[in-house]
């Protein structure tokens, strides 16, 4: 496995520029099920999670050329079946599952995998599938899912689950009749699958609100499309210019998206404002301890949760950060400790009492954001940090290392 090795304590200065989303990508890229036409597709980040999709689609029977800048045609489907081996190293393999019903009438998937950051049941999913028709029955960890074609339905979230609304968009794109979806997810990701399959002949409104109506079509065709920029990683590398007390230059980025991030890291003391095309990014003088609480989009993204920790481990009096979207998000706590963190886990809360600096050290790596909040940590340590098992990372940021060295860190990775 690699690892990340950073001597920390240099103030980050540059520009960087912000990769595809992929929470964006991933749905985007299965809606290529939809259709026999070929989809294009700009700005795909190349990650391990979309390398990941790829190969399950491949083995599905969509045809790849590119990488970057993609072309995805799926003429034919040759399986109906997405296999454990694939979908318990990435959750978002089960969006698979309401476009192979929608197109095929079947669909035989395992259920999935990811980080264990606590349960995402996908009970949801298949609620709403059945309502629109579906018989679904489990069978040795995998959902097998019939219909002669999806019916429209009304259909409640008890959660507005992101998958779950992505899931049940696609597969009512194609389903005879409207289906609208009661208590949706309002994420940009949402959005912009929304617009994709608008643009391939379904009719959809209401997307970025809590109730979404889609029309199905008899057929969908083929569209281009560009990937929206990774709202998480854009403020991942906010938190790294406050933290090493930095100046960076950010492109490619949407702060309509990060407003709640960008509210509380203002209210920690980061100048953050656009400049042209980039955002300027300005570490205070003194970091303030601010509380957070975690909740579904347009609220605070448990994604940051973990980054925003690391900054506040630095801050100048106690923040309580408040975690209410997954109950085993606190993970990276112990390793935050190990790098000199003050930090106090009162149920679903953390008590961070800021100390005046990180101290290098050998961590683990618990999952993709607990990964990031290490990064930050190390880049701000005296002395050295390794990070192992960053195998993480590469799931969610695009040649990480890179992008730091190109603001001045010291950071490599290494064989361990």
């Amino acid at each position: 496995m690699d690892k990340f090795v950073i001597h920390g304590g240099i103030p980050l200065r540059g520009k960087i520029k912000i990769s595809g989303g992929k929470n964006a990508a991933l749905p985007m890229l299965a809606a290529s099920l939809l259709t026999p036409e070929p989809i294009v597709y700009h700005n795909v980040p190349q990650l391990s999670d979309i390398f990941t999709i790829k190969r399950l689609l491949t083995d599905l029977g969509v045809i790849f050329n590119g990488d970057d800048s993609l072309i995805a045609q799926a003429k034919k489907i040759k399986s109906h079946c997405a296999p454990y081996d694939l979908v318990r190293t990435m959750r978002a393999s089960i969006l698979v599952l309401g476009p192979l019903l929608a197109r095929e009438g079947k669909a035989y998937v395992s259920l999935p995998g990811g980080c264990a950051i606590g349960p995402r049941p996908v009970d949801l999913h298949l609620r709403g599938l059945t309502q629109m028709g579906a018989e679904i029955t489990l069978e040795g960890g995998y959902i097998n899912a019939r219909a002669r074609r999806l019916k429209g339905a009304e259909i409640y979230l008890d959660i507005p689950t992101v998958t779950g609304t992505e899931n049940l968009m696609m597969a009512a794109s194609l389903a005879q009749g409207t289906t609208i979806l009661k208590n949706a997810a309002r994420e940009p990701e949402v959005v912009a699958l929304a617009q994709m399959l608008k643009q391939m002949g379904a009719e959809i409104e209401g997307q970025g609100a809590n109730i979404i109506k889609i029309k199905g079509a008899e057929s969908l065709k083929g569209t281009k499309v560009t990937i929206i920029p990774d709202r998480i990683e854009a403020g991942t590398y906010m938190v790294a210019a406050g933290i090493t007390g930095g100046k960076i230059y950010i492109e490619n980025c949407c702060l309509e998206h990060l407003e709640a991030v960008v509210d509380k890291l203002r209210e920690a003391g980061l100048t953050i404002e656009p400049e042209g095309s980039w955002v300027k990014v300005k570490a205070p003088q003194v970091i303030k301890s601010t509380d957070v609480t975690t909740l579904t989009y347009p609220g605070f993204p448990t994604d940051m949760q973990a980054q925003f920790m690391a900054l506040m481990c630095l801050g100048n009096g106690v923040s309580v950060i408040k975690e209410n979207v997954f109950e085993n998000r606190f993970m990276h706590v112990p390793e935050l400790r190990r790098l000199g963190a003050n930090i106090k886990i009162e149920g679903a809360s953390a008590i961070v009492k800021g100390v005046p600096r990180f101290t290098g050290a050998p961590v683990i790596a618990t999952d993709l954001r607990a990964s990031a909040s290490l990064v930050l940590a190390g880049l701000a340590a005296d002395g050295v940090t390794e990070i192992n098992r960053v195998y993480h990372l590469d799931r969610g940021y695009e040649q990480m290392e890179k992008k730091l060295q190109a603001l001045g860190a010291k950071i490599e990775r290494v064989k361990d």
